[in-house]
This record gives C-alpha cells, sequence and structure tokens, in this order.
C-alpha cells in the first residue's frame, strides 16, 4: 500500500517516455530515400528523418546480426556478452545466448514498470534462459533462427550452404512463435505480421502506462521475397535484384507509417520515442543473388565493403530518433554506436545506468545541454580488428565481406578527408599508426 507522500510523489513525477526500438536485417546506408538513395521509395522512413534526428556516423558494434542485436539490447560490447560471432540456428532450440540475469533495456525497463515486448527476430540464442521472456520482455511474437521463410516461417539450409548456420548437409525447421507457444499464422509475407503485432501491441497499452517495443523486422535478409504489390511500386526495367531488395523495404516502411499512425491515433506519439537503425551493412552473399552471384540489392552508399567487413560498409549504418518536441530536428554528425542505445534510453527516460556497460548516455547531447562525448570505439570480427578515434580509423587484418578472405595489411584512414577509406595513410602518418595501434593492444574489452 502506497503512502499519500507516495502517492502524491507518483502523480506528480513526470509520465515516462514510451520507447521503440526497431532493427532492419542487412539494410545498408544507400538504402533509404533520406540517405540519399534515389531509387527507394521510403516516405515514412524519410518523414522520420526530417522530424527527427537523423545520424549520419552511426554504428553496429559488429558486422554481423547476431553480436551487433546483443550491443543494442545490452549496452555492451558484444565480445563481453559473450555473443561475439553469429549464432547458430537449430531445431532443437537450445542455443546459448545472452547469459541468465544479462543486462538488457528490456529488463532495465521491465524494472521501472514498463511493459515490455519483443516483436520479431531474436537472434540471440533459443536456449531458455537466452529467450525474450528470460531476457525482460513480458512478450515475444516471432522467430529465434538468423531467418525464416517468409510465408512457411521455415528455416532451411540445403545441400550444406557454404556460410549458412546450422548443421548441413540438410535442415528444415518450423520457428515461429507466441510466447512460448509455437505458431502457424496464415500465409501471409512475414514483415506484414510483424508490422500487424506491433500495431496491436501499440493498441492494447493503456493511458499512463509507459511501454518499450523491441521491433526487429527479418527484411531485407536473404530469402529475398516480397508481395508483388511492393515489387510493382518500381519499375520493371530496374535491376532484378534492387528491385525487389527495395520491394522489401517499401513493406518495411509501410508498416513503420502503420505503427506511427498507431500512435497519433491513441495521441502517444508526443510522449514516444523511436530509434531505428540497421543491424549491419548490406550484404553480397551470393546466396540472396538471383543468379549466385556476388549479391548487389543493397547498397552501402558511399562506404567501402560489406557486411561482414570492418571497413565502413560493414557497420556504419542508417539511424534515425524521433521525439516530438523534445528532440531538435536536426542532421547529426557525432558518432554514435549500437551499444549507446540502452544508456541513451534509459537516460532519455530519467533512470540510472546500470553498472558494467561500455555504451555512452548521448541523452544530454541530443537534448542540446551537453557536448557530443569524445571517446575510441572498437570492432573485432572475424580475425579482424579495428579501432576510431576522432577521424582517424585503424583497421587490421580487413575482408571485403563475409564470401572474401582476410589480408594480412594494417590500413590508416582520415575518416574526414577520405570516408570511402580508399587511401592507406599508414606509410605516411607512422605516429598516428603508433597510437592507434598501442589504443588496438590496450583494448581487452
Amino acid at each position: 500500500m502506497l503512502t499519500r507522500r507516495q502517492l502524491l510523489a507518483l502523480l506528480a513525477a513526470p509520465a515516462r517516455p514510451n520507447v521503440i526500438v526497431i532493427l532492419t536485417d542487412d539494410q545498408g546506408y544507400g538504402d533509404l530515400g533520406c540517405f540519399g538513395a534515389a531509387d527507394a521509395r521510403t516516405p515514412h522512413w524519410d518523414r522520420l528523418a526530417a522530424e527527427g534526428i537523423r545520424f549520419t556516423d552511426w554504428h553496429a558494434n559488429s558486422p554481423v546480426c547476431s553480436p551487433s542485436r546483443a550491443s543494442v539490447l545490452t549496452g555492451k560490447y558484444p565480445q563481453r556478452t559473450g555473443i561475439a560471432e553469429v549464432l547458430n540456428s537449430k531445431p532443437t532450440f537450445d542455443v546459448a545466448g545472452l547469459r541468465r540475469g544479462e543486462v538488457s533495456l528490456g529488463r532495465e525497463l521491465q524494472k521501472a514498470g514498463y511493459k515490455t515486448a519483443a516483436v520479431g527476430k531474436w537472434h540471440l540464442g533459443s536456449e531458455a534462459a537466452s529467450r525474450p521472456r528470460a531476457q525482460g520482455f513480458d512478450e515475444f511474437y516471432g522467430f529465434y533462427s538468423g531467418w525464416v521463410d517468409y510465408y512457411s516461417q521455415r528455416y532451411y539450409t540445403l545441400g550444406g550452404n557454404p556460410g549458412a548456420s546450422g548443421p548441413p548437409p540438410q535442415n528444415i525447421f518450423h520457428d515461429f512463435w507466441d510466447n512460448e507457444k509455437e505458431i502457424f499464422p496464415e500465409p501471409q509475407h512475414q514483415t506484414a505480421l510483424l508490422g500487424r503485432r506491433a500495431v496491436e501491441f501499440v493498441r492494447r497499452q493503456r493511458a499512463g502506462q509507459p511501454f518499450f517495443l523491441y521491433l526487429t523486422f527479418g527484411a531485407p535478409h536473404y530469402p529475398m521475397m516480397a508481395p508483388a504489390h511492393f515489387v510493382e511500386r518500381f519499375p520493371a526495367t530496374m535491376d532484378r535484384d534492387r528491385r525487389l531488395h527495395l520491394a522489401m523495404i517499401a513493406d518495411i516502411d509501410d508498416q513503420i507509417g502503420a505503427l506511427r499512425a498507431e500512435l497519433k491515433r491513441k495521441g502517444l506519439a508526443g510522449n514516444t520515442i523511436v530509434f531505428f537503425q540497421a543491424d549491419n551493412g548490406a550484404t553480397e552473399e551470393t546466396r540472396a543473388d538471383h543468379a549466385g552471384r556476388p549479391y548487389r540489392g543493397g547498397s552501402n552508399g558511399p562506404w567501402r565493403a560489406y557486411k561482414g567487413s570492418l571497413f565502413e560498409g560493414g557497420h556504419r549504418v542508417p539511424a534515425l530518433m524521433t521525439w516530438p518536441g523534445v528532440l531538435t530536428p536536426r542532421v547529426e554528425g557525432g558518432t554514435g554506436m549500437g551499444m549507446d542505445v540502452l544508456p541513451t534510453m534509459l537516460g532519455l527516460a530519467g533512470l540510472g545506468l546500470p553498472a558494467g556497460i561500455d555504451g555512452s548516455d548521448l541523452s544530454g547531447a541530443l537534448r542540446g545541454g551537453k557536448p557530443w562525448p569524445e571517446r575510441t570505439l572498437h570492432w573485432e570480427y572475424s580475425r579482424q580488428r579495428a579501432v576510431r578515434k576522432g577521424d582517424w580509423k585503424l583497421t587490421v587484418n580487413p575482408r571485403p565481406s563475409l564470401l572474401g578472405q582476410n589480408e594480412n595489411i594494417t590500413w590508416l584512414a582520415n575518416l574526414k578527408d577520405d570516408p570511402g577509406e580508399t587511401k592507406n595513410l599508414a606509410a605516411e602518418r607512422p605516429e598516428v599508426l603508433a597510437e592507434l595501434q598501442k589504443d588496438l593492444t590496450a583494448w581487452r574489452w
């Protein structure tokens, strides 16, 4: 029973903002109109950018999905979550991922009285301790695997497809859930299923009850599938793979539009933070190409390389945020990372930060009262290592994508002068090289 003093304090406290975090899968920097893609049709994303903050220097913590997502939810470098690589997808649903009791944005907001939901791709472990309901979410609707077919909701690996997760040579299983119940929805494209559930979750929320929605679309990841009416939005003369890729993105755009319309209908738009980022850069995996070639359907814009690389194309991603009336709309050039999402959302909600996280609370800088933090940032994946300090970036043993091999080189670039990382300055700037090598050696997560 609350005392009168506690009740009055509760009534006087400002309403906590609702929080929506949206992730997409394998979507490149050059796949949105608001990021310069003239061939894209993304009016709802573009409106989000116009009404909020468009980040031009935002990064995934990893150039692949599981580690990147782990950082978004925990506020940590992925190596410190135990998820440094892509997790397998198995029909036994016993893949270890996030550890029991791990810090998570869902858990922190749940403790503060939020209703929490995870909708979409999880890929952070399928054993009981790693599932969404054990990691701070009141409800889950989606799948545990790295991907599933957009209509049958089945994961499949046929013929021992190189680079695909799961035991070869053949692996086919159904993976779609409503909490702990396996479900078989009527045939409908997965993106629409997830978008509809997200809208339904918002519709169920009562006034005064803050909520957190973690909405993670599986698109535009392989297998490349889109409903015909989205494909028909693009000219038949367009490159076949690009056309299908953009159709999948247009589908997500419609779902984001429907979600924001529901927020407005319920009078919640003004007190809801919406944040979006892609989980990594666009891929060139051959399995995504209609003819089995290196895929070119997705675009990483001006950045070098693809998913799986520690050059910018692997991890510099599109990102947007809006909170009407609180965050001033603008283009933001400050450097941010997926691991900043947890501390920033907690900071904007007026909540304290958990111990042991690596990300920075950017809420003060986003509100405009504090400077953007200066820091040294690190990446590590597949024998590659990279460090960023100001405009300087050092990449060691880089690879061009998940298809290519590591090169035994040390690449130093000034991203201000050479955003495409075309010129190696290691020989010309030995003092910068030595400083960043020292930072890289000292970093042991």
